[in-house]
Formats: structure tokens, sequence, C-alpha cells
């Protein structure tokens, strides 16, 4: 199936590359559609990947009746939406005659624009299928003034009819990975047509505008926007541990097999740092009984946030309420971003970097691969392949006074070179709306 698919592909870009037929791709796509979807759902099912949101990706989507002020806004999956989220706030405040659109492409992508954006879009739902009549339902109803896709999503149907609907079209937060960059390289002369479509293209990066310009995107509408998740606030809240005087390590969003990684290692730290304590975050309250086990095993002292504990009395402080931990980053001297040391993808280490708090994480970083990247880039995040990895870097943190003012810094500067891609898009939207 895999071979027949590739086949049908590099036919499509054949026919493409010498007839500059948009409308050849549209059929042979809707073609490979019909003929492939029939096993690709066999194949999800047996896997139990079951089709989230397939009748919206076709189109069938109740008509919201949304009127001719439309801004679009989509977000693959979870990183992409999560990009977003400043970003739709401000736009429903600069344009408030205007109505929302969020889509995404997966059902985790889904769970998190209905979980955030429930009180600020008008309408959320799945992105089509690029098959013309998915596209064309899904226009035909929801009807957008301007469509902003983040990151590097090319999806020639809809670019098409985008344009010949004069709907402005952009790429937004645009990235393209190397092994991304080889692929559309590859198919440079398909490429450029689709992105030709595009009324701008705006990327994080001089280097992921480089390999855009590479695969065919138009030099006079693409340009560096820098990175939209840089663009978020510190809390001006103040928190009082009892941490004066101590310095806190915090181990954020941890999962299952995490808390036993960290424990253990703080205990070990213990021995040598009489001034460190732990806050332990679970990114599920469900799991503190197992945790408060593994915590009676080791023999430390701990105490609960609900409770009132106080770093004072207890090495360890649970964080057992919901909807802090964002402000508590900024007592930490550094972090550990949990959900890296299983297959979560991790978890948004810029809550941390915010305060100019270095992060150290896992491997399993998916969610947040281009953020991980920049900030490994100096010493302001560390990624780590093992617990011993996780341990000798933690020391080093704690020992060396010197790199850890550097990693602080390093945490300050980049926020400062990536901030400000928000008010670039604002800017954009108010000069065409």
């Amino acid at each position: 199936m895999v071979i027949y698919s590739i086949l049908i592909l590099l036919l499509i870009v054949i026919i493409i590359s010498i007839f500059d037929l948009f409308f050849l791709y549209g059929l042979l796509s809707t073609i490979a559609f019909i003929v492939l979807m029939p096993f690709y759902f066999i194949f999800r099912v047996m896997n139990r990947k079951f089709l989230y949101g397939w009748k919206e990706k076709l189109g069938f989507i109740k008509n919201p009746h949304l009127g001719d002020k439309v801004i679009m806004y989509h977000g693959v999956s979870v990183g992409e939406t999560i990009a977003l989220e400043n970003l739709i706030k401000r736009t429903k405040e600069e344009f408030p005659d205007y109505k929302i659109v969020v889509t995404t492409g997966t059902k985790t992508g889904q769970e998190i624009a209905l979980k955030k954006y429930s009180n600020v879009a008008d309408f959320i739902t799945y992105f089509p299928f690029d098959i013309p009549f998915c596209v064309k339902s899904f226009l035909d109803k929801v009807k957008p003034s301007v469509v902003l896709i983040a990151e590097t999503e090319l999806w020639p149907v809809f670019s098409i009819m985008c344009k010949k609907r004069d709907i402005k079209l952009y790429c937004i937060n645009g990235r393209m990975s190397d092994s991304t960059f080889k692929l559309y390289r590859f198919m440079r002369l398909f490429f450029t047509r689709v992105l030709a479509k595009y009324t701008k293209i705006m990327t994080q990066s001089e280097m992921d505008k480089e390999k855009l310009l590479a695969i065919g995107a138009p030099a006079d509408r693409t340009s560096v926007m820098k990175n939209l998740k840089f663009d978020a606030k510190a809390s001006n809240e103040t928190v009082d541990l009892g941490q004066d005087g101590y310095r806190v390590i915090i181990a954020g969003s941890t999962h299952k097999g995490e808390d036993e990684i960290i424990l253990e290692i703080f205990k070990d730290k213990l021995k040598k740092y009489k001034d460190i304590k732990l806050l332990l975050v679970p990114r599920h309250t469900t799991r503190i009984p197992n945790i408060i086990e593994i915590l009676d095993r080791l023999g430390v002292s701990y105490g609960f946030r609900s409770k009132d504990a106080s770093f004072k009395d207890v090495d360890i402080i649970v964080l057992d309420t919901m909807g802090e931990l964002s402000k508590m980053y900024s007592i930490c001297s550094f972090a550990f971003i949990g959900g890296s040391f299983n297959k979560t993808g991790g978890h948004n280490p810029l809550e941390a970097t915010v305060y100019s708090k270095p992060t150290i994480t896992g491997p399993s970083i998916h969610n947040f691969r281009d953020i991980y990247w920049l900030l490994s880039r100096s010493n302001a995040g560390k990624v780590v392949k093992s617990p011993k990895e996780l341990s000798d870097y933690i020391e080093k943190l704690l020992s060396d006074s010197a790199f850890y003012k550097q990693a602080c810094e390093d945490c300050k500067t980049i926020f400062q070179d990536q901030q400000g891609a928000l008010d670039i898009v604002i800017g954009e939207l108010r000069s065409i709306l």
C-alpha cells in the first residue's frame, strides 16, 4: 500500500510538472483518496488508531453561519495549536467585529483547541482533507476572509481554492525540518506553484526562510517573523512557599515513571547540597497516591501545597492544586520538564524560560521540538538521553555557579531575540482587514 501511494504521488508530480494543470492534481488526488481510504481505514482500526473527526474532514460540518468577516487559524496538532494561544486571544481583542475559527488536524490538537479556545473562538473544527469536494464544502460554510496556517503545512487544493476565492492565505511561524526540506526540494517544481498561491510566508528563523526559498517560495513575500511561542508573559503573582534561602528545583508536569527518576536523583543530591528543595508537580493529580508510596519508600520529608506546606519544614512539596504551575517557576533555580521520559512528547519549557530559569528534559520532545532546538543551542535548555545524564546535568547546575549564571543569561537572551512575532502578525492583519 505504501509503494502504491508513492507511485501515485510521483505520477501526480510528473504530470503537474509537465502540464502545469492544477486541476489534474485535484482529479488524481480524489481518485487516490477513494482507492486508498478503505485500506487506510482498515489499517487504522487494526492498530486501534481510529479516525477521529473524519466527517468534519470530509467537509460534513454544520453550517456555523459566521457571516462575511472571518479570521481562521489552523494548527495541525498540539504544539502548533498551543503556539497560537496568545495570537488568537489578541486577535479577538484587536478585531472584535470578526468571527474567529480554529481548526486542527489531529484528535489531540482538537482537544487542546476546545479546552483553550472555547470561550474565544466562534467555531472550532477539523481541517478538511485536501480533496476538492472536501475543501469546497468547508470553504462554502466557513467563508474565511483570511486563513493563517501555523508552521508549514502546504495543502495544494486548499491553497488553490483560497486563491480563486480571493481568500488571503498566510503561513505563519513557518519552519521546516531537514528531512521535510529534502523531500520538498526534490519536488520543487510542484511546491513552487503551491507556494505562489500564498499571500505571505513568515518563518521562525533565517534558516527556515532559506529552506522555503530553496523550494520555491516567492522571495518578495517571504520573511522572518521569529517564533510565536516566545511571546509569553511572566506572571506578576508572588509565591511564598518558604523558599527564601533555598535553591528550589521544580519537576514540572511529571508522568508515570518520571517521579521515581527525579526523586531518587534529588535524594542523592540532598546528601551533598543541604540548601536544595524540590517542588514536585505531577501532570495528573490522580497519581498522587502512587507518588506518596514512592516518597514513603525513599524516606524523604514532604508536604502538600493544598495543606500549606513550607520548605522551612520539609524538603519536598507536592503541588496537588490546579493551575498554579506556571507561576511557581518564578521561585525555582532550574526545572526538569516532564512528559519527556515516556512517549508523551514533552511539555512547554518556556513557562520556566520566561523567568530566565534553565530547563532540562528527557529525549521525548516531539510536541516542542522547535523550542528545545532553540534552547539547546545555548545553555538555556538541555535535552538528556537518560536518567544518568539528567543527574550529571543537575550536578553541573548545582556545583558550577558560573555555568548556572550563564544558563540564566542565555534564557533571557533567547527570549529577547525571539519576541515580537505576535505584533508582526497583528500588524499584517491590520494592513489587510
